[in-house]
């Protein structure tokens, strides 16, 4: 079983509103088993909404406001989610494709909080809590 964010399968729960469909993440999906998980969604956080980026140990959104629980809290609930969804499945967990630079998703890279498109290293608040799994993370980038 692998863990998708939502957005790349089409889901509206892009902070713009919209979605990061990607037929490459899609057409592999429709060959392995899968969990999707939005963990902005879960966090409580509305689509649209204010862009949000990290800096530092803290998510802030484009209007200064700290998201910081938000995106924690819904990390731990798609952690949750794909815990309880691979022990009822029997499936084990063989990997992650996850949104690229997203604050929540991004894996190696994401957005330096400057809302200027710089990337720096790092980690979403998401793919953080997958790391002490050894799971094996990729972007949509990567595939």
């Amino acid at each position: 079983m692998y863990i998708v964010s939502k957005c790349l399968l089409g889901y509206n729960c892009k902070y713009s509103g919209g979605d990061n469909r990607d037929e490459k993440v899609v057409c592999f999906c429709d060959n392995h088993s899968f969990v999707a998980v939005c963990p902005e969604v879960l966090g409580g956080l509305q689509s649209p909404r204010a862009p949000a980026e990290i800096i530092g140990d803290k998510v802030i959104d484009k209007e200064g406001k700290d998201v910081t629980d938000a995106y924690r809290t819904g990390a731990e609930i798609a952690l949750n989610i794909v815990i309880k969804e691979s022990k009822e499945s029997g499936d084990e967990i063989e990997g992650a494709i996850l949104k690229s630079n997203s604050p929540s998703c991004g894996v190696g890279t994401i957005y330096d909080g400057t809302f200027s498109h710089v990337r720096i290293n790092g980690d979403g608040c998401f793919a953080k809590l997958l790391r002490p799994f050894n799971i094996e993370m990729k972007t949509e980038e990567d595939l």
